[in-house]
């Protein structure tokens, strides 16, 4: 299976990034990276790519291929309404159109309490719900939307966000046992990875996964 994914130098991209590297099922990875991911493998192939809403001139290059992993996000926070949209729903929408093809399999990651109806009162959620329902009626072979919660970074993944770096480790002794007690609301870099490629090769009961779910895919994946 060829993939590629979009996102690979942030902490979700990375996870997912590795766990394509390390599984043999994957026969070779793509990211598209404004900056370099930093990993080399005999499998991997870096772009760097500067215009995340305009993809002609690497066209050929991300064309005839099995699997996207979408990860590229960014908070909501001090944004309005217009300008999130650009940079979640008009961002992710470039790429998907871009790639869009019968034998594609697309995952994006949006994230827990994503509002399906785009009416609620949460912004961020009506914005990520318009760019689920956008992706899921695309002609894709398959479309899968993950809502994780909290995304737990393993083997030596870490957060470029200074914020989350420290919250990580502030949290770092109760998060085995926050795991224990609330499986259905935390994954981990690890399972979001293996669950993509689950769901590439595999595909899924429904289109949209909660942590849960995610979880039970990784399963498949591993």
């Amino acid at each position: 299976m060829h993939v590629v994914i979009f996102g690979a130098s942030g902490m979700v991209g990375d996870g997912v990034l590795l766990e394509c590297l390390e599984n043999h099922r994957i026969t070779s990875v793509l990211v598209v990276v404004r900056s370099s991911c930093g990993r080399r493998h005999p499998r991997l192939t870096e772009i760097l790519h500067a215009d995340f809403y305009d993809y002609a001139v690497i066209q050929s290059r991300i064309a005839g291929l099995d699997a996207c992993f979408f990860t590229l996000g960014t908070s909501a926070a001090g944004k309005d309404e217009a300008t999130y949209r650009h940079v979640t729903y008009d961002l992710t929408l470039a790429a998907a159109r871009a790639m869009v093809s019968p034998r594609l399999t697309f995952c994006y990651v949006s994230g827990a309490g994503t509002d399906s109806t785009e009416r609620g009162r949460m912004m961020w959620a009506r914005v990520k719900g318009a760019t689920e329902n956008a992706l899921l009626r695309m002609p894709f072979k398959a479309a899968f939307m993950l809502r994780p919660g909290l995304i737990l970074p393993l083997k030596g993944v870490r957060s470029k966000t200074p914020a989350y770096r420290w919250a990580y480790t502030a949290l770092g002794p109760i998060l085995p046992l926050l795991r224990r007690i609330a499986p259905d609301r935390i994954t981990t870099t690890v399972a979001v990875g293996r669950a993509m490629i689950a769901l590439a090769l595999h595909g899924y009961a429904k289109p949209i996964l909660d942590p849960d779910d995610i979880n039970k895919a990784a399963v498949i994946g591993g």
